[in-house]
């Protein structure tokens, strides 16, 4: 039970999250867009190169929750161990608090995860020009992976939620989770759902995802306090 509710929020934090990657993604799809070639520039021909792009965007999400969720199940077995996890999942439901409150607009703390990454993107980042510009759209698949690392709270957040989870497998699908949440945001992003996109940053929509979102970080930090 608890494991589905894990997925579900994940999926939430990736559709509530949808004002923080405009922001944070919106350069990305269009470095995207200028990539595609000129006959490619229509609807079933974008479709291909953002299918791709966000494929390696999740692929790299999902190798992340898999080494931080397993490098903990190598511990699960000493006591110390579990009372890391179970300390991690305490630390996993105040930073989703942090974030339902980063995405309602009432404080912008969780911003902090994104200066520590912003350190070592300058030296991931050029790999992506490496695949541009696409002469296939099988180009934007390692593209996406290497913007897959772009430095983001909500990242990090799920990162630590998929740690929490114990094992490779639970980490891998809280990321998967997450991933899928994101999609319909960076589809409008490339142009495809441009009506979409209008829906997904309207205020009243963010902030009741968002107050969804706190209550399930108060709900999983209370089961945590109860474990110990």
């Amino acid at each position: 039970m608890t494991a589905s509710l894990d997925l579900i929020g994940a999926l939430l934090v990736g559709l509530a999250g949808s004002g923080h990657c405009i922001g944070m993604c919106g350069g990305v799809s269009a470095a995207l867009s200028m990539a595609i070639p000129p006959e490619k520039q229509h609807f079933w021909g974008r479709l291909g190169y953002l299918l791709n792009y966000n494929l390696g965007r999740i692929l790299s999400y999902l190798v992340a929750g898999a080494l931080v969720g397993g490098l903990l199940a190598t511990t699960s077995e000493l006591g110390a161990g579990k009372h890391a996890i179970a300390g991690l999942r305490l630390v996993a439901a105040l930073l989703m608090i942090a974030l339902g409150l980063y995405l309602a607009g009432w404080w912008q703390g969780i911003l902090l995860l994104e200066r520590i990454g912003a350190r070592l993107w300058p030296r991931i980042k050029p790999l992506a020009g490496k695949f541009l510009p696409f002469t296939s759209a099988w180009q934007a698949l390692p593209f996406g992976m290497v913007w897959g690392w772009l430095p983001c709270g909500l990242v990090y957040s799920m990162l630590t939620w998929s740690a929490a989870a114990g094992s490779a497998g639970g980490g891998a699908l809280i990321m998967l989770s997450f991933g899928i949440g994101t999609l319909p945001t960076l589809f409008a992003l490339g142009g495809l759902a441009d009506r979409l996109r209008y829906w997904l940053t309207l205020r009243s929509l963010r902030q009741g995802g968002a107050v969804l979102l706190i209550a399930y970080g108060l709900h999983t930090l209370w089961i945590g306090i109860a474990s110990f």
